[in-house]
């Protein structure tokens, strides 16, 4: 019996709750219906989907071509100025809104996983934030993506592979060459014995030149016998 009433209040509390805040679209705003989660159906459906894979040469590899030995690059999303995937990924990064990176993690594994996109993986890893950095938002904003791969492609998620060892400024008005020479050496391996001759698969939110992914990998490759993929949430169209 107060299990029933229990439930009851929950459901009244949780209509109170909608009604004095509701949920709204992160792509347009708009307040969402029922059974809507994070975006309208209308923004869902517009999403810019790479619908690239692991099997077929795509435009994300060609990024890493001469720069650093991947095994394959991949990207879930087409990142557009003023488009649906930049308003998610600010709220992701800017609004503590988390579970953005949770919700694309899931759509994105599911896929790799029912169309055995990948060989099996190891590790999935996520780029690092400074410490610094870390404890000013509260989380990293790879992780809750990085964590639902790992549980659609039955392999480990390992927070702390990586370190970044100085915080530097934000990079998205820097060119190429200057991201480049800011990210060198600023990766290292926590555990490299951990890591030997596995296949690890590392992920960012947005790719933009790759030098952070490349900076990353490099320092990755310099354990024995290791192999590594990249993904994304999203990816800069190239030019």
């Amino acid at each position: 019996m107060l299990r029933i009433v229990h439930s009851k209040l929950s459901k009244i509390l949780n209509d109170i709750n909608s009604i004095l805040l509701p949920k709204v679209c992160f792509g347009c705003n708009a307040r969402l219906n029922r059974g809507e989660n994070h975006l309208c159906t209308v923004c869902r459906n517009h999403l810019p989907l790479t619908e690239y894979t692991f099997n077929v040469e795509n435009a994300v590899d060609r990024i890493f071509y001469g720069r650093i030995n991947i095994k394959k690059a991949n990207s879930f999303l087409f990142f557009i100025e003023n488009g649906i995937v930049k308003n998610l990924i600010h709220h992701l990064k800017y609004k503590n809104q988390e579970q953005i990176g949770t919700f694309l993690g899931d759509w994105h594994g599911q896929i790799i996983a029912e169309n055995n996109y990948l060989d099996k993986i190891d590790f999935v890893v996520p780029v690092p934030l400074h410490r610094k950095k870390l404890r000013k938002r509260g989380y990293n904003q790879v992780s809750a993506f990085g964590k639902r791969l790992a549980y659609h492609l039955n392999a480990e998620f390992l927070e702390n592979a990586l370190v970044k060892t100085a915080n530097t400024k934000t990079q998205t008005k820097k060119s190429r060459i200057a991201r480049w020479q800011n990210n060198q050496a600023l990766y290292i391996v926590e555990n490299p014995k951990l890591l030997e001759s596995k296949k690890i698969l590392l992920v960012d939110d947005v790719i933009t030149t790759g030098a952070t992914m490349e900076a990353c990998a490099k320092a990755l490759t310099e354990t024995q016998g290791v192999s590594i993929y990249i993904t994304s949430m999203a990816v800069v169209p190239l030019v």
